[in-house]
């Protein structure tokens, strides 16, 4: 690979997680102004700084789904929320056994169409 490749490659990656974090902090927003400032599941309460703790879940995990109403959404501090996903990781194991492994774990993949953008910039 050359290096004009890779730094389009790399140009290509830094825009793609740009553009995430954008979609993120304005449904975050949203959702900081819909919902009380307590986590979802341990109801601990967040406020000043420690505001940042809190995470917004999606509760069907596709992140491109993001109802003006909040309906898909909860916040979660970051504790709750990485438990929210490895439950779900667990249940899928113990359900799915071997065949776990074999499919991913969540519908969202913020990379899922980085394969076609990189065959669009050659």
């Amino acid at each position: 690979m050359t290096a004009a490749k890779t730094g389009q490659d790399e140009h290509i990656v830094a825009e793609m997680r740009k553009e995430e974090e954008q979609r993120q902090a304005g449904y975050r927003e949203k959702a900081l102004k819909i919902f009380p400032h307590v986590c979802g599941r341990c109801s601990r309460e967040f406020e000043g700084k420690k505001l940042r703790e809190l995470t917004v879940h999606h509760r069907d995990h596709n992140h491109d789904y993001n109802p003006p109403d909040g309906s898909n959404w909860e916040l979660l501090c970051g504790y709750c929320h990485d438990h929210e996903h490895t439950r779900g990781v667990q249940e899928q194991r113990s359900t799915d056994g071997a065949r776990s492994q074999e499919r991913p774990s969540l519908n969202h993949s913020p990379f899922a169409a980085l394969a076609d953008q990189l065959k669009r910039s050659k």
